[in-house]
């Protein structure tokens, strides 16, 4: 039997508080999950000049979504504190150490490994070591077995590496980082005999040492003299420098003009560390030079002023500069030339560029604090990058998704992680 009583009146929410609840559903439904949020990479325009900036919207593109590696990628990196060379292996079933071996002499102080360069040919890579006396060292390790098959004395604190492309040479920087502010050098080695077979005077506390694709040029940048070198590698001596400070860059003939200590009394190293540059401090204290795959361009990181500065090889003259993260340190280029990748030493994060358009495509956390190395794999889907971290703590290689751009993997390695590159 059905009840003649009518149903009481429903109570009615007040329009306001209704279009509020409605706000409230939407802003939960549009928002990353928790999980999401730090995996997230922010899309800006910051490196666009600031008349054209307005004209582009704020979000440039959604990121795409991470799909897992259909094969296995490997890489190498060195860690300074402990004189370890870890292993790495990413693939469908994620990231993993797959071996670490020893690297080094000294049973009661660091070597110090802080490069590592891949032979082309992959049947080799080198190793350098900071620490000796009287000089550092350059290690050659067999790939297969990790094995050490030879050594040389450099100069003092070898530090970026890289083989020539035709795999006859390796170029190291001897940064000098605890020795007086005065002119230090570039190392050449002969690869198969592993003897040093020249010693180019460049400038104070060169770092990043890289090689056109060609060969023909080396680059390093000159942390204490801000500039950036170029070399003539068939004649092995400099060709070229240029004056990276904003405002006064040009480019000029030769080498740099040498300078002892006490051209350098007073400069401080904080721009190339964790610490920010002093308020007014507009010099650019370069820590990486990072040719373009056709050659036409040079692209040097500024540590200290935060920017990345872009030179044209053939006139020998600025480009532009572009805004990047805080403590820029190292760079790496994709193989198509179309993304640059920029580790932000200060700035515990990476940033990805597109490489045409100068445009900051995104900015990724990284899972450690003082951030270093960047190796791209060989089909340029993947960057490896090292974060040393702080104190005790262990380091971590974050593996990034250049297309996803965002941050998919990490291991632990041994404290100081440094050098990185990818194996074949």
């Amino acid at each position: 039997m059905t009840s003649s009583r009518a149903a009481p009146p429903r109570p009615r929410l007040h329009p306001v508080a209704a279009a509020l609840a409605l706000v409230v559903i939407a802003v939960a439904a549009c928002g990353p999950r928790p999980e999401e949020a730090e995996l997230r990479p922010r899309i800006l325009t910051e490196s666009l000049p600031p008349d054209t900036a307005e004209l582009r919207p704020r979000i440039l593109t959604e990121s795409l979504p991470a799909e897992p590696p259909t094969r296995e990628y490997r890489a190498i990196v060195v860690s300074e504190s402990v004189d370890e060379i870890a292993r790495i292996t990413f693939g469908p079933g994620g990231a993993r150490v797959e071996k670490v071996a020893p690297v080094g002499m000294s049973l009661i102080d660091p070597d110090g490994p802080h490069g590592v360069a891949l032979a082309p040919d992959g049947q080799h890579y080198y190793v350098s070591t900071a620490h000796g006396l009287p000089g550092g060292s350059l290690w050659k390790f067999r790939t297969a077995t990790d094995e050490p098959v030879g050594r040389v004395v450099l100069g003092p604190f070898p530090a970026t590496a890289q083989v020539s492309p035709d795999g006859f040479f390796v170029w190291v920087v001897n940064f000098n980082l605890h020795g007086d502010m005065v002119t230090s050098s570039v190392s050449v080695v002969e690869a198969r005999e592993m003897l040093e077979i020249a010693r180019i005077p460049t400038c104070t506390m060169p770092h990043g040492s890289r090689l056109n694709a060609s060969g023909t040029r080396h680059y390093s940048a000159c942390m204490m003299d801000e500039m950036l070198v170029e070399i003539d590698a068939a004649r092995f001596e400099v060709a070229r420098h240029f004056l990276l400070t904003a405002g006064k860059e040009r480019g000029m003939p030769g080498a740099p003009p040498r300078r002892g200590a006490d051209a350098h009394a007073g400069h401080d190293m904080g721009g190339h560390g964790m610490e920010p540059p002093a308020p007014g401090d507009v010099s650019c204290s370069p820590t990486w030079a990072q040719p373009s795959p056709d050659g036409r361009r040079v692209w040097v990181a500024c540590n200290k002023s935060s920017e990345i500065v872009e030179i044209d090889v053939a006139s020998w003259s600025l480009v532009r500069r572009l805004r990047a993260g805080d403590g820029v340190y190292n760079l790496a280029v994709t193989h198509d030339g179309r993304r640059l990748v920029a580790t932000n030493k200060r700035g515990q994060s990476v940033s990805v560029f597109d490489a045409v358009s100068g445009v900051e495509l995104a900015r990724i956390p990284t899972t450690r604090r003082v951030v270093h190395g960047a190796a791209i794999s060989a089909d340029d889907r993947y960057a490896f990058i090292s974060n040393e971290g702080v104190g005790s703590e262990k380091s971590t290689v974050d593996i990034i998704d250049l297309r996803a751009l965002r941050r998919v993997a990490s291991v632990e390695v041994g404290q100081q992680a440094g050098g990185v590159d990818v194996l074949p």
